[in-house]
Parts: structure tokens; sequence; C-alpha cells
């Protein structure tokens, strides 16, 4: 590989779904990151999809939308209340980040 032909590498944000320029960019990480801890929840329990979707008060269906990924149908406090039910020692920290930060993408 020639000096020309090198790949540029550029700093992400943090945040795939800001640097993909996707509308509520946040609101999608988050919703990313509680359906992650959920699948985890799930996982390290040995729940099948039906045990964890009793166990949380939801359809089977829920989980299988959550473990492909398809959270439209979910709101922030959805997946909070189902991932505390699977694992009721969930803790959620915000942490506000000046604009001017995330501009310069070091948020």
């Amino acid at each position: 590989m020639s000096k020309d032909d090198e790949l540029a590498i550029t700093r992400g944000s943090g945040n795939v779904f800001r640097d993909a320029g996707l509308p509520d960019a946040d609101t999608e990480l988050l919703k990313a990151d509680l359906s992650a801890a959920i699948l985890r929840a799930q996982r390290q329990q040995g729940l099948t999809n039906a045990a964890a979707a009793q166990k949380a008060g939801v359809d089977e269906g829920d989980i299988s939308r959550i473990r492909r990924c398809d959270l439209d149908r979910f709101t922030i406090d959805r997946l909070v209340r189902i991932l505390n039910r699977l694992d009721p020692r969930v803790s959620v920290v915000v942490e506000f980040v000046p604009r001017a930060k995330l501009a310069q993408g070091r948020a």
C-alpha cells in the first residue's frame, strides 16, 4: 500500500447515530444501550425469549423486536421498565454535555 492509498482516520463523536447524521441521535443511542442491557440480562439469566417476556411483563414479540434492534415502538421509559424487571440493579446516569463540545465531536 502506497502512502497515497492510506485511509484517513476520523475520530467519531462517540455516538454512531450522530456521526451518521441521523435525527434524534442521542435518543437512538440510549435506546440501543438499553436494548443491549436487556439482552445481556436475558443471556446472563439463561432466559428464552418467552421466559424473558413473561418476567418483564411484555409480549414475546417485544423481546424479539428488541433482539432485532427494531426499537421504533419502544420509548426510553418502556425499555428502562423492561430492563428493571429483568435486572433490578439498573442505574441510569444522565450527563449534560455543552453543545460546543458536541459540535467539536468530543462528546
